[in-house]
């Protein structure tokens, strides 16, 4: 089930979702901060990450997402949140 967290806690691996011309665009981040590859390796901690959280760049896209989670079993292991 979809777990809405906390604003400020972006302690762990993370999508960073966004809208782009309707479509939902959604970048992978160490929790470190330092943007992923498609390997997922982060070249900062030189580590494997695992993106099991989503966060939304505003409400329009919060809904967007939970709408997948609700809908998609590809979405309904991750925790969501507002930016």
């Amino acid at each position: 089930m979809t777990t809405v967290v906390g604003k400020n806690d972006i302690s762990c691996d993370h999508y960073e979702a966004t809208l782009e011309e309707g479509s939902l665009v959604m970048e992978p981040y160490c929790a470190c901060g330092n943007p992923l590859n498609d390997d997922y390796f982060c070249d900062r901690c030189k580590r494997k990450c695992h993106c099991h959280q989503i966060i939304c760049d505003n409400e329009t896209t919060l809904k967007l997402v939970k709408k997948y989670v609700k809908k998609s079993s590809q979405f309904s292991a991750f925790k969501v949140k507002l930016k």
